[in-house]
């Protein structure tokens, strides 16, 4: 199921996804009643995708990400595979969705895409066991860790380089049903390949991350874990459109323009 979060005429609202590019008349929205973190009805009221602004498909409390979870891209770098799972935080503030702008930081002149699969969170969790990961996942959705490239390697704490605003797009929509241990995902770049792998080159699971994190905190629904990102990122520029396709969830494009 794709639950996708947009809004139409002034309101938000949820609806799941119907059809395809391939569907005469194209996808349609069907409005659910209420929000997806708990059991929800279909109100039957559909509306073509076409008509709507599609929106962050959630607003997490807080994205917590996992920096060199595949060892190419840690090499590519000039980095080891750490011992223990590298964890950071992207503030909500800098969660952005499908075609909204990059906003190019002005403290920066080097400014890099990481096509990321990120995990949504469907229900608070605590102390998670193994065994117990995916009854707290609602689903899966593309995201891209951009990346003040230049920042992060001049200051010790990547804030400012990995949480600066518009830096954490986030959609199309959340894909409640799939199997995200061997999925292809891919970055382009004005049409151009930049990044190719699967999911299964990840050095940690999605288990053994959400283990990881849930030992220091609650996790709360509609909170993000980014799981990583495969070799091939590179830089950004403003007029730059970047788009992630990740298998069986979809696409999410951006475009990058010059900070007002």
């Amino acid at each position: 199921m794709r639950i996708a979060r947009f809004s139409i005429d002034g309101n938000v609202a949820f609806g799941v996804v119907e059809g395809d590019a391939s569907t005469e008349g194209g996808p349609v929205l069907d409005i659910i009643k209420g929000h997806p973190f708990a059991e929800f009805e279909r109100s039957g009221q559909k509306i073509p995708l076409s008509k709507v602004r599609l929106l962050p498909p959630v607003l997490p409390n807080k994205v917590v990400a996992v920096g060199r979870n595949y060892a190419e891209h840690a090499a590519e770098l000039g980095n080891a595979v750490p011992e223990a799972p590298l964890t950071f935080f992207k503030p909500s503030t800098a969660v952005i969705g499908p075609g909204d702008a990059i906003a190019y930081p002005s403290f920066s002149s080097e400014v890099h895409h990481e096509a990321e699969l990120a995990v949504v969170i469907g229900r608070m969790c605590r102390e998670v066991p193994r065994e117990r990961v995916k009854d707290v996942i609602l689903g899966y959705t593309c995201a891209n860790d951009i990346t003040a490239r230049d920042v992060q390697e001049r200051e010790k704490q990547w804030a400012r380089a990995k949480g600066f605003d518009t830096s954490c797009p986030l959609g199309p929509w959340v894909e409640t049903e799939l199997d995200p241990s061997d999925l292809g995902i891919m970055c382009t770049v004005n049409g151009q390949q930049r990044q190719l792998g699967r999911t299964s080159d990840m050095v940690r699971s999605i288990e053994d991350l959400i283990v990881h994190i849930t030992e220091a905190m609650t996790l709360l629904p509609g909170d993000v874990v980014l799981t990583g990102t495969p070799a091939g990122v590179g830089p950004l520029n403003v007029g730059d459109e970047v788009a992630v396709t990740i298998e069986g969830i979809g696409t999410l494009t951006n475009k990058v323009i010059k900070r007002g």
